[in-house]
């Protein structure tokens, strides 16, 4: 979708060409001057079109790629879960001393951030 501020920039940038031609071809200063000026504001309004236009786009890609992540997690998202806690199932129970200082270590560290909050 084109931004209206493209469009009416384009325009200005257009006009203010002519404007600023027909002032050099006739000897108007001031002709020339605002037409100038008419050029560089359709040009910068043009650009403030094309920014706007960019960043939509990114938005609607990045919804995009939210919505299909969020539809692999409602689809894949139990059999991750359930492989997760079979894998930790499996390392608690082949190494039950090394969990315990793992869930200990994870506790002590969250009782550090915890108590750093007061």
């Amino acid at each position: 979708m084109v931004d209206t501020d493209r469009i009416v920039g384009t325009a200005k940038d257009l006009g203010g060409r002519a404007q600023g031609a027909i002032g050099d071809a006739v000897g108007s200063d001031r002709d020339s001057l605002e037409g100038r000026y008419r050029e560089a504001e359709g040009r910068a309004q043009r650009l403030y079109g094309q920014a706007k236009d960019t960043v939509r786009d990114i938005a609607d890609d990045v919804g995009g790629y939210a919505e299909d992540a969020y539809d692999r997690v409602s689809r894949h998202g139990g059999t991750y879960l359930r492989d997760g806690r079979e894998r930790v199932e499996t390392q608690v129970g082949e190494n039950p001393f090394l969990a315990l200082l793992i869930a200990g270590a994870v506790g002590y560290g969250l009782a550090l951030l915890l108590h750093s909050r007061r």
